[in-house]
């Protein structure tokens, strides 16, 4: 077993990360930038080293300098967390080469996984369906036009590199297929320094659902279900839940077994997420997260699991501790991502957080690393804190977590409470009717 982590991240997942790494009797190092001096993950890990200034590319994306903490520190393994690094292959291979534990998958997964092209190439290779789309990169508005004759319009325009809604564009004719190509690669470009594209068929009114894998390095491979990510703005995930509204146990059983079937033939190892779109009846891939899941937590509500610790695990070479038949779900859980932003405008709003109350009782989880008196800085991702709520079925889960957000107070900055106040009591979201365009499309009605 690892004897000590070094956790390169920062806020709610580097304090969850350092709490399974505690509860597994594993000494912890903090690393921080100056403007995270005052964070919880900093003042209750064992060690913490400072890696530079407030700017991520000087501090939480400066792979020296991470290196070097876990050199000084004594680590012997190093925990990306999510974002950032988590997903970068080179980093992987420069923790290996200095001789610590990569706490995730093979370099090489990182890799494949990373580039949408290829990804979508070995998902089809090993029995993964995915969406009508060009073999592989567009490298011309001609050979766009030819791609969007075979499948069809509306067409969305993907980079091939990176994620989060960036370089992902919509042509819903022919005359608007130059310009979104144009503005795909421009982004591509500006956010992933790569801008080459591919295009698939655009699907109207599909779900976002995604199944967690979870692998070790003897070749077990078990899948804990899926979860329902379909509430987005942007394509920034809001709010989950699990399991999904949408599938039946039948379903359920048969995609978790044809995506634990893929990860098994590819050899994969740590735990992993594969991304689908699902509409009338049919599962598409589109994508791979080969690390934690920021959603996680309503997985470990509904199976029991530590997937932190079962990664850790993993990473120290042992078997998976449970097998497919020894997982059950019980009861729904829901995630509310709360952000600093404002909840209409979605802008931003770092400040000082001048009171703090979270709500408690049977079934609540609040994974957040803020505190009365703590500055949210403006330079990192916005995600403060993650509402998370269990209950027997959809119902009790759905009243439980109107209950909380009502206990839940943050002041001083704008938070997102109030859009999910909203979302928790809409009729649509009570009877579990919605898609990936749901949100959108809400707020866009509440605005005429």
């Amino acid at each position: 077993m690892l004897k000590k982590i070094l956790i390169a991240n920062r806020g709610e997942v580097a304090l969850r990360i350092h709490r399974a790494c505690k509860e597994m009797g594993i000494m912890t190092v903090a690393v921080y930038s100056t403007a995270d001096a005052d964070s919880m993950h900093v003042r209750l890990a064992d060690e913490s080293v400072c890696i530079g200034p407030a700017s991520s590319k000087e501090s939480y994306l400066n792979i020296p300098a991470i290196i070097s903490a876990a050199t000084i520190s004594g680590a012997d393994a190093i925990h990306p967390g999510v974002g950032f690094l988590s997903e970068n292959a080179q980093f992987a291979e420069m923790v290996e080469e200095h001789g610590f534990v990569f706490v995730g998958p093979s370099p090489q997964h990182i890799r494949d996984m990373g580039d949408k092209i290829r990804a979508k190439e070995l998902a089809q290779a090993y029995g993964l369906p995915t969406v009508p789309g060009s073999k592989g990169g567009v490298d011309s508005d001609a050979e766009a036009t030819k791609v969007a004759a075979e499948i069809g319009y509306p067409i969305l325009i993907k980079a091939a590199s990176g994620g989060g809604g960036k370089g992902m564009k919509i042509a819903r004719g022919p005359e608007e297929l130059s310009e979104a190509l144009s503005l795909a690669r421009s982004e591509a470009k500006a956010n992933f320094g790569n801008d080459q594209v591919y295009m698939e068929r655009y699907l109207s009114k599909p779900r976002h659902i995604e199944v967690q894998i979870v692998a070790d390095s003897h070749g077990n491979v078990i899948h804990l279900g899926e979860r329902d990510c379909s509430i987005q703005r942007r394509h920034q995930k809001i709010w989950e839940e699990a399991p999904s509204p949408a599938l039946t146990p039948e379903i359920r059983k048969s995609i978790g077994e044809v995506a634990a079937s893929a990860m098994r033939n590819m050899g994969y190892r740590s735990v992993g997420t594969i991304e689908f779109l699902y509409e009338n009846g049919e599962f598409f891939f589109i994508e791979m997260n080969t690390r934690l899941q920021v959603e996680h937590p309503i997985t470990e509500m509904i199976t029991g699991i530590d997937l932190v610790e079962e990664q850790i695990r993993i990473a120290s070479g042992m078997p998976l501790s449970f097998k497919q038949e020894d997982i059950t779900f019980s009861g729904h859980a829901i995630e509310c991502r709360v952000n600093a932003e404002h909840p209409r405008t979605f802008i931003p709003s770092p400040g000082q957080i001048t009171n703090y109350h979270t709500p408690g009782g049977l079934g609540v989880r609040v994974d957040s690393a803020i505190y009365a008196g703590y500055k949210v800085p403006p330079y990192y991702d916005s995600l403060i804190a993650k509402l998370v709520v269990h209950g027997r079925d959809r119902k009790e889960c759905m009243m439980r977590l109107k209950r909380s957000l009502d206990e839940y107070v943050i002041g001083g900055i704008e938070t997102t409470l109030p859009l999910h106040r909203f979302l928790v009591t809409h009729e649509d979201m009570i009877a579990g009717e919605y898609d990936i365009h749901w949100l959108e499309k809400t707020l866009e009605k509440l605005e005429d």
